[in-house]
């Protein structure tokens, strides 16, 4: 079997036609697919920590965070560097590889740069990727978090662009694409997806992932989010997704990006074990892990553990560590091999 190729000139015909396969035929695709480019049976596992909640400027119709609607969510300032680290400590011990921080801004203040560089430095030394969503990034903003050794920036598109002025209106879609481009130009790797269940229609959803793959260089994770509905958004009562829809969804976003990590986020708690399984098999091999995501439940962490054992399935490992860690570990080898000789030829 050949190894799928990355394509960045995907039609709507095509995409619409991937989505109207059979089901069964459509997953047996998307799973050859996955087989040729992961271990079918490894997870990677982030943890996201919200760590500036509430009070964002935007108005985006699904989220609790935006200060335009009134919900129950309490705002909170930007957390301490010491704070963040522990989490990240806790996150790491329980199998996470990636953390991923996220705060409800437009964009980063200047103010706020030096405690977000200072979190980046201070978890990337625990061990782990490091992933930020703070909004918009300018040129010199993302070339100064990957100064700090940030791996990943999340910017997700949200829907296509035809459905995206229903959703939200205070930032453009050119806006989300340009700071893609600032994240790429600094040389970080892009995590990037969108949420379906918002009321769009199927052509909405082909449009999202169009614009995902055709893009000069794919993202490198593609977390797919079911929307979770929120009491005070715009979008509380908005009819939910049909659930075969959604795998159909997780399945040709692995075909249309073969070497990306495709995400399964938030909504997962409304998600049974089988229909989760089912997106694995689809294709998913990474997920959110604990018991918040931002502001919405996620499936406690006990409960991932148990059913990745039943599937046979297991966390990925981290392998592909930074140069300073590669340096670092190196660096102690050759010092204890050379304490280990001297010992040697004492003796």
């Amino acid at each position: 079997m050949t190894m799928a190729t990355v394509r960045h000139d995907w039609t709507h015909e095509e995409v619409k036609a991937l989505f109207e396969m059979p089901f069964n035929d459509l997953l047996f695709k998307a799973a050859s697919i996955h087989r040729e480019n992961f271990n079918p049976n490894e997870v990677q596992i982030s943890t996201l920590l919200s760590i500036k909640t509430g009070a964002c400027p935007e108005d985006c119709k699904y989220c609790p965070q935006s200060g335009h609607y009134k919900t129950d969510l309490e705002r909170e300032r930007l957390m301490e560097v010491e704070k963040v680290v522990e989490q990240a400590r806790l996150a790491k011990q329980k199998g996470a590889t990636r953390f991923c921080m996220g705060a409800a801004w437009s964009d980063p203040k200047e103010r706020d740069m030096p405690y977000i560089e200072k979190m980046v430095r201070e978890v990337k030394e625990l061990g782990l990727e490091t992933c930020m969503t703070l909004g918009m990034l300018d040129n010199q903003k993302a070339h100064a978090l990957k100064d700090a050794g940030l791996d990943y920036y999340n910017h997700n598109l949200d829907t296509s662009p035809e459905y995206y002025q229903q959703i939200i209106t205070t930032r453009t879609y050119q806006d989300r694409l340009d700071t893609i481009d600032n994240v790429r130009d600094a040389g970080m790797k892009v995590c990037s997806g969108g949420i379906v269940g918002m009321g769009e229609q199927a052509a909405d959803r082909f449009g999202l992932l169009m614009q995902l793959a055709n893009l000069p260089q794919q993202p490198e994770s593609v977390p797919i989010n079911m929307l979770v509905k929120v009491k005070g958004t715009p979008l509380e009562d908005v009819e939910d997704l049909d659930h075969f829809e959604f795998v159909r969804t997780i399945a040709v976003a692995r075909i249309m990006m073969p070497k990306s990590y495709v995400r399964l986020s938030a909504g997962r708690t409304a998600m049974n074990e089988q229909m989760q399984s089912m997106c694995f098999f689809a294709g998913a091999n990474s997920i959110f892990y604990g018991d918040k995501l931002l502001t919405t439940e996620n499936p406690e962490a006990d409960a991932d553990m148990n059913l990745l054992k039943k599937l046979g399935m297991k966390p990925e490992e981290r392998h592909d560590y930074s140069d300073e860690a590669y340096e670092a570990s190196l660096s102690s080898a050759i010092a204890d091999k050379a304490t280990s000789e001297l010992f040697y030829e004492a003796n």
